[in-house]
């Protein structure tokens, strides 16, 4: 069942049902439906959004991945700075919705209220290591997931779409970095399968229904409100209780960290590639636009590294323990980002160090004591 997360929402419901042509923008605003929008990325994704002007709704699930207390919190966070930062109206601006995009009836509730011009589809099961233990879980939430948003997207006649893809895509590649043109048809996970059948999904739904499809490849993104599952939270933590990190693969492998920050700017650039794309190009309105997109920093670093940047922002030395590769994992991700910066005006601006300044301090005031109480 679709529920709203705050009093005022409910009573705007009201309000509409006595007018059932009203919607809860003007239709000159640009609104925006992120889905999976209380999670890591999609709250920052809401916030960037947010902070160009746009109306945003969110619907997410708050599963049970993780602590679903703590993507409560974020849309918390993000409804206070609205208000501090534009007063009660500002709430006008943004909505969150509890509900699950596996029904569609949710989707459609939402249309009813709200008049969605772009869907930013980021709602999806994570992590790699838990998609080879549950692939059934995997596969009906991140491909029919992503089937009932196409499909609500076509119904609800909603033309502009972005989509979270992953990096996981590529599999194990020996030619770097890592191009959009690439050949991709072995991946060595599960949750790797699900987001390229995703794109595939997206690119026949674009050529069936003329849908405006862009698939954005993210590359091993962190930063504040990061996942407890991702190594820059578990090393941190690790660090800070002086207890062991396992260190995989000898620490030979390599990862190109993103920023959450420039993945959100990357989100937002992508939006109003599709806009701006839409009203010059009389072709695009006729066709439709597909394109696959690498979102990375283009600058991989090594597991030993990194875990050196973690050693200087929290002030102690790791405990080390070495471990043998895990299955699923791969040796090296790292984006070549040079069509991001043609087609998006994409430039990622965060360094590793910087980044994890901010994730550190994040996590020393978010998830210090009370997060460990709430682990437990």
């Amino acid at each position: 069942m679709l529920k709203k997360q705050n009093k005022k929402e409910q009573k705007k419901e009201k309000e509409q049902k006595s007018s059932p042509n009203l919607h809860a923008e003007d239709a000159a605003t640009s609104t925006i439906l992120v889905t999976g929008g209380a999670g890591f990325i999609g709250s920052h994704v809401c916030e960037k959004l947010l902070e160009e002007g746009h109306t945003v709704v969110s619907i997410d699930n708050y599963n049970d991945y993780y602590n679903p207390e703590w993507k409560r919190e974020n849309i918390t966070e993000i409804q206070n700075r609205i208000e501090k930062n534009d007063g009660k109206g500002g709430s006008k601006k943004f909505f969150a919705y509890e509900g699950d995009i596996l029904h569609e009836d949710q989707l459609r509730k939402i249309a009813k209220t709200h008049r969605i011009h772009v869907i930013v589809h980021l709602a999806a099961r994570a992590g790699v290591r838990q998609s080879i233990e549950n692939p059934l879980l995997y596969t009906k939430v991140n491909i029919n997931g992503t089937v009932q948003i196409l499909n609500f997207a076509r119904r609800a006649g909603i033309k502009n779409i972005i989509m979270g893809s992953s990096s996981s895509v590529y599999g194990v590649q020996t030619k770097t970095p890592y191009k959009e043109t690439d050949v991709v048809e072995e991946q060595i996970s599960p949750y790797a399968v699900t987001k390229r059948v995703g794109e595939l999904l997206a690119s026949t739904y674009h050529q069936l229904h003329h849908l405006n499809m862009v698939c954005l490849r993210f590359f091993t993104v962190y930063g504040p409100r990061g996942r407890p599952d991702m190594a820059p939270y578990k090393f941190t933590k690790a660090v800070l209780e002086e207890k062991e990190i396992e260190m995989y693969g000898g620490g030979e492998t390599k990862r190109d960290y993103t920023y959450v920050g420039d993945i959100a700017k990357g989100v937002f650039k992508a939006v109003q590639f599709l806009e701006t794309q839409n009203l010059k190009n009389q072709e695009v309105q006729n066709q439709g636009i597909f394109e696959i997109i690498n979102l990375g920093q283009g600058r991989p670093i090594g597991l030993k590294s990194f875990i050196q940047v973690v050693e200087t922002e929290v002030g102690k030395k790791a405990r080390l323990k070495q471990v043998p590769p895990k299955p699923g994992d791969v040796p090296l991700t790292f984006a070549d980002i040079r069509k991001a910066k043609k087609l998006l005006g994409y430039e990622p601006h965060v360094e590793v160090q910087e980044g994890m300044k901010s994730f550190v301090a994040w996590y020393q005031n978010e998830r210090g004591e009370r997060g460990k109480e709430q682990e437990e």
